[in-house]
């Protein structure tokens, strides 16, 4: 158990937590539900909830240029998120984030703006045996456009990338580097800090998909000297359909547009457009106003609780997992690295993983089966998936408790 657990727990009253996300207090094939799919998607504690109520009960209009009163309050509300991303990802100013569908749409995003700008043949893409399909394929469509070619940092047992390969694959072809903070698979948390510094000592860029490190690690794009840094919105909290982009002003000025329409020109004439200035010329068309909105509630529900008492507290659930699991019969664990966010991905031996969350199912326990969208790092493995459980703030030890008693029922029924 980490030193700090019961001191966190302490300090986060989780019951109280609990109450603040109503989809948590229902019944699951008339079983309180226990939900361990985390890395998929958070719940949304009410003042999320609340927030999208509240923009479509009290101030539904579109946002910029209006001058009427609702207009403004609802272009207020939408930057304000912009100010408090600054704020979370600790970015040296409010333009140079960007709000996008969420993290697929900010890697997208680069690869066809920056990446069609800026590779051309024989150059390298790196990206990691680790990935989520979001930050492969987008680069692999790039490649066989500009004819660049894409390595890949392998992966070690233990779920840890092979640093010391890494940087032999790093030379002046290397124009980007495109790595996860964190793996939704294996929970595995990266060394990005060194990794960035050695890319950009051979005069690559890096841009690091954040999905699953948003919810559990502090995050400063800064001090990391990341040139991107994309996020999604639900994956801590918020709402489905935003996220957001970071890049550093510089790149983002010099990249083209990724899409034309409204609100990311200054003028338009049949002749030609001028670009508008960043973050809006990313920004075509009417935005996810609402969504947008509510996920500054999500940022300052994780403010409130703070980020490194979230952590602390789901380190304890992840160790608490751990141990319970490491002592059931034909269960094996696929990713034990020394640093993990709180993911826990299994395996038992003869019972297929789809199966296997059925039958949770069946007693109110929730999780994730399947190659969570890393199909490369499955094959690595030499398995077609595993049973993955998530967790966050609002989980308890006695939900665990429960899936470790669903595993060991599992296990015993297939003797």
């Amino acid at each position: 158990m980490s030193p700090f657990s019961q001191e966190t727990i302490k300090v986060l009253d989780i019951q109280a937590i609990r109450e603040e996300f109503p989809i948590l207090h229902q019944q699951v094939n008339g079983k309180p539900l226990a939900y361990f799919d985390n890395a998929a998607t958070t719940q949304k504690p009410q003042q999320v909830i609340d927030a999208l109520d509240g923009y479509y009960k009290g101030y539904n209009a579109n946002i910029h240029r209006g001058i009427h009163t609702l207009a403004e309050k609802a272009t207020k509300a939408f930057e304000e998120t912009r100010v408090a991303l600054k704020h979370f990802l600790n970015a040296k100013e409010a333009e140079e984030i960007i709000f996008t569908k969420g993290t697929t749409e900010a890697i997208n995003l680069v690869a066809s703006t920056y990446g069609r700008q800026n590779f051309g043949p024989g150059d390298e893409i790196i990206i990691s045996g680790l990935e989520h399909h979001s930050n492969i394929v987008p680069w692999q469509m790039v490649a066989e456009e500009k004819g660049a070619e894409i390595k890949v940092i392998p992966v070690k047992e233990n779920g840890e990338l092979d640093y010391e390969h890494y940087l032999t694959l790093l030379s002046n072809k290397t124009k980007l580097v495109a790595v996860n903070h964190a793996s939704n698979s294996l929970g595995t948390i990266n060394p990005i800090k060194e990794m960035i510094s050695a890319a950009h000592k051979a005069g690559a860029k890096v841009l690091i998909d954040g999905a699953q490190a948003s919810a559990h690690l502090e995050i400063d794009v800064q001090a990391l000297d990341c040139d991107f840094y994309a996020v999604s919105a639900h994956k801590f909290y918020g709402p489905t359909g935003t996220g957001a982009l970071y890049g550093k002003r510089e790149l983002l000025e010099a990249m083209p547009p990724y899409q034309g329409g409204g609100e990311m020109i200054k003028d338009v004439s049949f002749e030609k457009a001028t670009y508008n200035d960043i973050p809006y010329k990313f920004e075509a068309g009417t935005p996810n106003i609402a969504d947008v909105a509510a996920f500054k509630e999500a940022i300052d529900f994780v403010d409130r609780l703070g980020k490194a008492n979230i952590a602390a507290y789901e380190n304890h659930l992840l160790e608490y997992a751990t141990k319970a699991l490491s002592h059931i019969e034909h269960i094996k664990l696929v990713g034990t690295a020394q640093k993990k966010v709180s993911v826990l991905s299994f395996t038992i031996n003869g019972i297929h993983h789809f199966d296997i969350g059925q039958m949770l199912d069946a007693r109110g326990v929730a999780v994730r089966t399947g190659h969570h969208c890393t199909q490369p790092l499955m094959e690595r493995y030499g398995i077609e998936g595993t049973v993955r459980a998530s967790f966050a703030v609002y989980n308890t030890e006695q939900e665990i408790d429960r899936l470790v008693e669903g595993l060991e029922r599992i296990v015993n029924f297939m003797k």
